[in-house]
């Protein structure tokens, strides 16, 4: 399946949860090396992480260390989301984004 290159403004917002959670799920990531990666604003990044649980995706801040904005994103889990699709289009994903 060939992603269309010239998504609406809905399907762009669409894809880019997808890209944020498989980035989350691929590695640890905070807002700023998400922000540093993506070179998203980090309004955009923290709406789409908010929105996540919209998609059935279950994600979470995991605390690490006494300051509040020290810890990583999460994936528990993907809902009804298949993953191995994701990354099978990120590619498709990332052209779409850019």
């Amino acid at each position: 399946m060939s992603l269309n290159l010239t998504a609406s403004k809905q399907q762009s917002a669409f894809f880019r949860k997808l890209y944020i959670a498989y980035l989350i799920d691929s590695e640890r990531h905070n807002l700023l090396s998400l922000h540093k990666l993506t070179e998203m604003p980090r309004r955009t990044l923290q709406d789409a992480i908010a929105v996540l649980g919209d998609l059935t995706i279950e994600c979470e801040f995991v605390q690490d260390g006494e300051r509040n904005n020290a810890g990583f994103y999460r994936i528990n889990h993907w809902g009804a989301i298949n993953r191995d699709w994701v990354e099978q289009h990120l590619a498709e994903i990332e052209s779409v984004l850019n």
